[in-house]
């Protein structure tokens, strides 16, 4: 593949001797220091904390982890930058640009953080220093930095800035007059610093104060430096912040107002305050093998810098409540990477050096869903027109591939014939339903489980209805096909994968004469896709808000917690709590009107779940049902996006 190119450059921008008025954004406000972004690296590929990134950068920031030093040169920055150009996220340095003041020791330091922006102030008896940092593209952030006389006399500030020590060995440095050259051993990644002027000396009159911007650009080769040069030197940093800030106020508003009328309390709008932040964190822009915006699953864990269809089809929902437009691309990202038989790849990467495309499995089909959804918004008939073939040829797909005995219920399977990539299909890697499973081919290139699953069955039943409604807006007569197919697999789903005895959706050989025990969460698909009767809704019910069984301290785990194999610590799909198949458990109450208990199911999940309704702590990947404890990954993507669609209003 084509390797990644990045520049970064630092340009002075000259000052101007005004002070930013502060506008009210009270919907911003439920943002501030809603994630802690304290960290001062010890090592490139440290993740001992949060980093904040915006506009689908390819970089990020900090603040620095300890207090003020009291040395002298006094020495103030952000930490990082952070860098996803390579190595899936390293660190520059430990605060690769610094501002250096002579003889200046600041006794106090306060620091907060928005969706926005980050913004840091350190005083002394005689100056105040506030550094403000926000993202102008998904390719440039700029600080500015304001130094204040609060004294009653005259001061003098010398001031320089300051490179500091790199910390990846893949990096070097280079220096000449009018530049500094950054090279990696570890890709065609290049770096430019310039500094005009790099140091001076100012004289500053009781309460006057001089501003002066800088910006760090990183940009891959297909884009324009010098058009992204033009566009920094003409923005005004103020401007710009208002910008900034009136935009995530009205993301925010969206998500805020949006709330379903059980859940008013402030500390509802600032949960999905840090969900819109998590999403935001892990917003990329296009670059190499990518060619839409998209979001990692997690930019904290090294193996999650990549996008997984599944992942894509939950982020882009939950970021249709506040941003309708990257929901999109999202969706158009992973369709990219389908094949002409309708195949859609299970996870992409934009540098294949680093990790390959995954073809060998898919991921169970909920992209319909997501498009469905996204259309009700905002009635854009132009993205259906332009998604629905490809949803059709995915839902075509399954039926085609991944139906060993055509009897019109579908099995998980791979491309390989390798059952590890069949287990990956499902999304649920190593659940016990497939302890004993075996892999059958079907085709060339074609493999399935020895199983039907009902959760595939369920999602694929939803699936013609939301193609329904999407055909329908398209005036297109296949809508009633999907009706009718959908009646017909509603009747098999009943019939086949529900045990009268146990009041319970399990997976089934493909006979369809034996179930496979084991009640794991995939047991109320059925009735999140409206496919199972009231009277198995009402069984299923009864064992999800049993505590001994799923009503646990964060309800609604992936399986049963008085089953022998249940081992949350681990057993990733054995029984942690997966946010996602939480949401899918409170909907499937809702659709059958269990709304009390799908409200105190909701309270209980954000309650119980580490850290969710606190300031500082990131959402995680999943969590430990009976402790509460976050487990994982850090910064997590569907997590946050679920937790939105638990909160809102359809």
């Amino acid at each position: 593949m084509k390797k990644t190119l990045f520049i970064l450059c630092l340009i002075t921008l000259f000052a101007c001797k005004k002070e930013a008025t502060e506008s009210n954004y009270p919907y911003l406000e439920f943002s501030k220091n809603i994630l802690h972004y304290r960290i001062t690296p010890e090592n490139k590929f440290d993740k001992n904390g949060l980093m904040f990134s915006d506009q689908g950068a390819w970089f990020a920031y900090g603040f620095p982890g300890s207090n003020i030093r009291s040395s002298f040169p006094m020495n103030v920055g952000f930490t990082g930058p952070f860098l996803m150009t390579q190595q899936n996220g390293v660190w520059s340095s430990k605060a690769l640009l610094e501002l250096s003041l002579e003889n200046v020791k600041f006794d106090s330091q306060r620091i907060d953080s928005y969706a926005s922006h980050l913004e840091q102030i350190f005083r002394s008896t005689e100056l105040a220093l506030t550094q403000k940092l926000v993202f102008l593209s998904g390719h440039t952030a700029i600080i500015q930095s304001s130094i204040k006389n609060i004294s009653d006399k005259k001061l003098t500030v010398n001031y320089q800035w300051k490179i500091n020590e790199i910390l990846a060995d893949s990096l070097n440095i280079q220096k000449n007059k009018e530049e500094i050259i950054i090279t990696s051993t570890k890709s065609d990644a290049v770096g430019h610093l310039l500094m005009n002027p790099s140091s001076s000396s100012i004289e500053l009159k009781p309460n006057e104060s001089e501003v002066f911007t800088i910006s760090q650009t990183f940009i891959f080769p297909e884009y324009d430096w010098v058009k992204e040069k033009e566009r920094i030197q003409q923005t005004d940093f103020e401007d710009l912040l208002s910008e900034r800030e009136n935009q995530k106020n009205t993301q925010l508003k969206n998500l805020i107002t949006n709330r379903k009328s059980q859940f008013q309390d402030s500390i509802y709008a600032a949960v999905l305050a840090k969900a819109q932040l998590t999403l935001q964190n892990n917003w990329r822009i296009p670059a190499g093998e990518i060619k839409h915006e998209g979001l990692f699953p997690s930019y904290h864990y090294k193996w999650f810098n990549g996008f997984w269809s599944w992942d894509s089809w939950k982020h882009a929902v939950g970021l249709s409540h506040f941003d309708l437009d990257l929901a999109k691309k999202q969706m158009k990202l992973m369709f990219e990477f389908q094949n002409e038989d309708g195949f859609v790849a299970d996870v992409v990467y934009r540098d294949t050096s680093i990790e390959a495309h995954n073809y060998r499995d898919t991921k169970p089909p909920l992209s319909a869903w997501a498009v469905a959804k996204i259309y009700e918004k905002d009635q854009d008939i132009d993205f259906v027109k332009y998604m629905y073939p490809k949803l059709k040829k995915y839902h075509e797909w399954w039926y085609a591939k991944r139906d060993h005995d055509q009897d019109g219920l579908c099995e998980y399977g791979s491309t390989d014939g390798s059952l590890i990539a069949a287990k990956w299909e499902s999304g649920m890697d190593n659940a016990i339903r497939f302890d004993d499973s075996k892999i059958l081919k079907n085709s060339e290139g074609a493999y399935s489980l020895n199983q039907e699953s009902v959760d595939l069955n369920s999602y694929l039943y939803a699936e013609k209805l939301f193609l329904a409604q999407l055909a329908k807006a398209l005036n297109n007569n296949e809508a009633n096909n999907y009706i009718s197919e959908a009646k017909e697999l509603k009747k098999k789903i009943q019939h086949q994968f529900y045990d009268t005895n146990d009041g319970w959706f399990y997976d089934t050989n493909l006979k369809g004469d034996l179930f496979i025990k084991g009640e794991g969460s995939e047991g109320w698909t059925a009735l999140w896709a409206n496919a199972a009767t009231q009277e198995q809704a009402e069984a299923v019910k009864n064992r999800m808000m049993n505590p001994k069984k799923f009503y646990t301290k964060v309800p609604f785990q992936t399986m049963s917690a008085d089953h022998p194999k249940f081992d949350p610590l681990r057993g990733y799909w054995r029984g942690p709590n997966w946010l996602d198949q939480s949401y899918f458990g409170v909907k499937a109450l809702r659709n059958y009107g269990y709304n009390e208990e799908a409200n105190q199911a909701t309270q209980q999940i954000l309650k119980g779940a580490e850290g969710i309704l606190e300031k500082g702590k990131s959402i995680r990947e999943n969590y430990h049902p009976l402790t509460g404890q976050g487990l994982h990954a850090q910064n997590f993507s569907w997590s946050a996006a679920h937790i939105i669609m638990l909160l809102s209003k359809e």
